[in-house]
């Protein structure tokens, strides 16, 4: 008995491998689905796309088999051909052989490679299916757009698999008869035989019908032109490539029926002809016409033949992009501001954030990291009510980092090191007498004050940070926190994670990470588990890719203590017609989905939030069970739901575009606006928007807000602002305040330019620049108060040495043509508005030393405490003017008030 030849025994192992590659994370998936729940997705996923391998790994063989079999066994007409033959290829007694052994397995791989091209393909067969109307149709073939989002897609598709294996099988047939000797080059010309010409002619004629149903469908593609004045079809497309496509699709099947013809008739002069003028039309129809049509009948009066197209393409995009629901309003920005109004607009005041997430970051890892293992990745602005009043604050994971971990062996990165720990909590605008943030949360474990809710689930086993896999409920030591010189260790008592009880659990999970610890490790007990995708942002993915997800997931604090991360999903798609697109993204995209992930078991939920939105409903059907109605959040989780940023600003930005609804002002960008751009970091950048708690003109109360501002195009001055509002019952709902385009409203980047040129501010930022110190400039922010404006920029003070601390040291505040700049907002608000602001109980800086925050938005004092401020801020000016005896007099009347102060208290 002969022994195996190497080389087979070396295919056998790589078939065996291969086969591994791919059962190992199928069978390691589908653990991971069953143990989030979700193991219908994985499932539904899974079996259409064998379905669909099977379909078309099947049709293109059998499709390839049928032609390339049928030329196999076709024979040379003329032994004489093959004397004939100018391409000296070898004879037919040795291509016959070759071709029998060799043409089975060729066309196995380029079935097998079909079959696993066509797997990618399953949304949009899951679409098709379960898409449903928009009951909105478009300007142009009058079809329901689900034609172009669900319908059109497939079409397409299908179309594009039959034209390239036609194509492919031409190519491969051609191939196969020259070798065959059927089609020869000779020194008289080609000779065909007899039956490779039929063979030929009749793949020909199924290749000119598909290409006629191409162009058929090419038609429907001119809504998504972008050749015009407008995304979108236009004048020319219309009125010249619209009628040459249909005569194409015609033509492309006349050609087809002469090559069905031609089978009957010597020669090729009936197809030639035909493909001649389809050519001829092609190029001239679809490249010369339209350029003359554009030219002759077009560019003299642009505006009249693409008036109608540019109303399709204004209306369709504010439709795709939400824009047609912004309710537009007129703000006066009058200079009317006083403090009787700052008082009515306390909590406004109050919430103004003075905390930038750059120096916040940096003062947060020197405080509160704790350990070189943990970091703070992010600040995230949220709302909560304290003590029963609504505030705004800034909250930050402490994540551990794998990377900055002292010793990077397996047990420390699996079994040892598995989680971050609790967050910080600081208010937006309360600074301590050090300047540096004051913390409703702070320390290991995290200790809450102020009414803040008390965390009593603060291990992140999820988060933005984390490694391939870690394992719980094992033999070793699992770290909790760090207390002092020793730690305290924990042991997981959460359901998340895959039970790795089994010892094929184990090999399978050691061959995914390519890790044979897993398999041997001792540590490991029949009550581990495995927890793997941590990342939340790859877990959520994860589960359902078929959406699209922000970029900035968000931690929140449940009423309970428990930590929950919400992520922003969305659906898009790029074919909405007449709807101009955003790069890399789309022309269409809706805030459908809010999604829920816990970050001690890992559990991730998927909720409805737009049920008008037909793309999310076609995926709810595809998979029932994944999204779950809105109502069914949990309340304490609801309260903190907010308008995402990254959906508000693709909106801001196509509103400064589209809110121009006239044809002819669009036409001429009249009145185009840009989101403003500053000098950030030594880069010129758009202002980002932000989320601050005010009261929207013409409301009630306070609520939680997403802003951005408009600046007039290549222009600095303000023209209006946009606001998303987040609160329960007006959640999504846009409102746009317009400026009087006759008023000037000073815009960020001229504010910071008389910033720059006042006296008394240049000259302090140059002397603290000048002390070894650098000066962080903060982000200069808006307010809108009743029917003003005012602007505020936190001033911060760094060391130049590695590991300096940003310090809050004056904040700059600016109201029409006024500017102040003080130690802290009350102060600034008081130098601009007089001493009746709503932080008149705040305390003049005191001395650096530890001591209570001071709250820019306190409660106003008695009588007595007013008379002390109004005193100090009197000796303020008078030092300020160098008025000596005014400063004297100014402090024994704060002496005495202070004094009589201090004695009503007692």
């Amino acid at each position: 008995m002969s022994r195996p030849k190497p080389i087979v025994l070396l295919l056998l192992v790589v078939i065996v491998l291969g086969l591994v590659a791919q059962v190992v994370p199928f069978y390691t998936d589908w653990l991971w689905f069953g143990e989030v729940g979700y193991p219908q997705v994985f499932t539904g996923i899974l079996a259409l796309r064998g379905v669909l391998f099977l379909a078309m790994a099947v049709g293109v063989l059998l499709f390839l088999w049928a032609n390339l079999t049928l030329a196999a066994r076709t024979a040379a007409p003329d032994v004489l051909w093959e004397l004939e033959d100018q391409l000296g290829l070898p004879g037919r007694v040795v291509i016959e052989p070759l071709i029998r052994r060799f043409l089975p397995v060729v066309l196995a791989l380029i079935a097998l490679a079909s079959g696993l091209r066509a797997t990618t393909s399953w949304g949009t067969i899951l679409e098709y299916r379960n898409g449903g109307p928009f009951g909105v149709a478009d300007p142009l073939f009058g079809r329901d757009l689900s034609f172009f989002v669900f319908v059109l897609p497939l079409w397409r598709l299908v179309y594009g698999w039959a034209f390239t294996l036609v194509i492919a099988t031409i190519v491969l047939t051609l191939a196969i008869y020259v070798l065959q000797r059927s089609l020869v080059l000779t020194t008289r010309g080609p000779r065909l035989a007899a039956g490779a010409r039929t063979h030929l002619l009749g793949l020909a004629a199924l290749a000119l019908a598909l290409r006629a149903v191409g162009f058929w469908l090419d038609r429907f593609d001119l809504v998504y032109s972008p050749r015009g004045v407008v995304f979108g079809a236009a004048y020319s497309d219309v009125y010249g490539s619209l009628p040459v496509l249909g005569a194409l699709a015609v033509l492309a099947g006349l050609c087809a029926v002469a090559c069905l013809v031609q089978i009957t008739r010597p020669g090729l002069r009936l197809i030639l002809g035909g493909l001649l003028a389809l050519g001829l039309v092609w190029v001239g129809g679809l490249g010369i016409y339209p350029a003359l049509l554009q030219r002759f009948r077009v560019a003299p009066n642009e505006f009249v033949a693409e008036r109608p197209f540019i109303e399709h393409n204004i209306r369709m995009t504010r439709q795709a992009y939400g824009l047609d629901r912004i309710e537009e309003r007129v703000f006066p920005a009058e200079e009317t501001l006083d403090a009787r109004a700052l008082e009515r607009n306390a909590a406004t005041i109050k919430n103004i954030r003075l905390w930038d997430p750059r120096p916040l970051l940096r003062t947060y890892g020197q405080l509160q990291e704790i350990r070189t293992y943990y970091k703070f990745t992010d600040v995230d602005n949220d709302r909560y009510t304290i003590d029963g009043e609504y505030r705004q604050l800034m909250l930050s994971p402490r994540e551990l980092s794998y990377p900055h971990l002292q010793s990077r062996v397996w047990i420390n990165e699996a079994l040892a090191f598995t989680h971050g720990f609790g967050v910080v909590v600081g208010p937006v605008n309360r600074v301590t007498p050090e300047g540096l943030p004051d913390f409703l949360v702070k320390d290991i474990p995290p200790a809450a004050t102020g009414g803040f809710p008390k965390i009593t689930r603060p291990e992140l086993y999820f988060g933005e940070l984390s490694n391939e896999y870690v394992i719980v409920r094992t033999r070793a030591l699992e770290l909790d926190y760090p207390a002092g010189d020793k730690n305290v260790y924990t042991r997981y008592a959460g359901t998340g994670g895959i039970p790795i009880s089994s010892w094929l659990r184990k090999l399978a999970f050691a061959a995914r990470f390519g890790e044979v610890k897993i398999l041997l490790s001792d540590d490991l007990t029949a009550e581990s588990r495995l927890m793997m995708y941590r990342g939340i942002a790859r877990r959520v993915r994860q589960i359902a890719p078929f959406f699209r997800y922000d970029r900035d997931p968000y931690i929140v604090v449940t009423p309970e203590g428990r930590l929950v991360w919400m992520l922003d999903g969305y659906t898009v798609t790029d074919r909405y017609p007449y709807s101009d697109p955003v790069p890399g993204l789309g022309n269409y995209i809706r805030n459908s989905v809010k999604v829920t992930i816990d970050a001690y078991d890992g559990a991730v939920t998927f909720y409805l939030a737009d049920p008008g939105d037909p793309i999310v409903r076609a995926w709810a059907r595809a998979f029932p069970g994944l999204l779950k109605p809105l109502a069914e959040m949990p309340a304490g989780l609801r309260a903190h739901i907010r308008y995402p940023e990254d959906f508000f600003a693709i909106q801001a930005r196509k509103y400064a575009i589209y809110h121009m609804r006239d044809p002819q002002v669009f036409y001429n960008k009249e009145d185009l606006w840009a989101i403003p751009r500053r000098s950030i970091e030594g880069r010129d950048r758009e202002m980002d928007p932000y989320y601050t708690i005010m009261r929207l003109p013409g409301e009630r109360r306070e609520e939680f807000v997403l802003l951005t501002l408009f600046n007039p195009s290549r222009r600095d001055n303000m023209i209006g602002w946009l606001a998303a509002r987040s609160d329960p019952p007006n959640y999504g709902r846009l409102m746009v305040f317009d400026f009087p385009k006759q008023k000037l409203v000073f815009g960020p980047r001229q504010v910071d330019a008389r910033i720059d040129q006042d006296a008394v501010i240049s000259q302090q930022l140059s002397l603290w620049n000048q002390r070894g110190s650098s000066v962080i400039r903060g982000s200069l922010l808006a307010f809108p108060i009743e029917q003003s404006l005012i602007y505020v920029q936190p001033l911060y003070l760094a060391a130049s040495e590695q590991g300096a601390l940003p310090e809050l040291r004056r904040v700059i505040v600016a109201y029409g043509n006024q500017i102040a700049m003080e130690p802290t907002l009350e102060q600034s608000l008081a130098r601009i508005f007089g001493s009746r602001t709503p932080a008149a109980a705040a305390a003049p800086p005191a001395p650096p030393r530890a001591g209570p925050a001071l709250d820019a938005g306190a409660t106003p004092l008695r009588a007595l405490g007013r008379q002390a401020w109004e005193a100090w801020t009197r000796a303020q000016e008078a030092l300020r003017r160098g008025d000596w005896a005014a400063y004297g007099t100014e402090q024994k009347r704060l002496e005495e008030a202070l004094r009589a102060l201090a004695e009503a208290r007692r």
